[in-house]
């Protein structure tokens, strides 16, 4: 099964890769992809571990899991994307995340600020 961040490799060599091991991410992009294909998946201990630990919702897992139960994942569009490269300590991804909910299809249009946590990139929130 191709992966569904959109990379067109197998799941099991992309962000699985990182859903079994945090440290192996190397770039703010490849998080978001893994925190996407996390939500497809309804991975709510991934979701939260990868997010910073400054702006973790920890109370909101369940709903976070259930409402990415609840609709269907359709793809993954990276827009832009600034420094976050693996010698970066911060970098940020503009990306839409597209998803069918109630017959409709809704779309995630956010700019994501990630920030390295003890060499481990996180997600911390909306950029500026």
């Amino acid at each position: 099964m191709n992966c569904p961040c959109g990379s067109n490799i197998k799941y099991t060599d992309c962000c699985k890769v990182a859903h079994d091991n945090i440290t192996l991410v190397e770039t703010a992009e490849q998080l978001m992809r893994s925190r996407y294909t996390a939500f497809t998946m309804a991975n709510g201990d991934y979701l939260m571990n990868s997010h910073h630990q400054k702006t973790r919702p920890i109370k909101e897992k369940n709903s976070i899991e259930n409402w990415a139960k609840s609709v269907n994942w359709i793809r993954l569009e990276i827009l832009n994307k600034t420094k976050g490269f693996k010698s970066d300590t911060e970098g940020t991804v503009t990306f839409n995340a597209y998803y069918f909910e109630n017959g409709n299809v809704e779309i995630i249009h956010e700019k994501s600020a990630f920030e390295k946590d003890n060499g481990n990139w996180m997600y911390v929130g909306l950029a500026n």
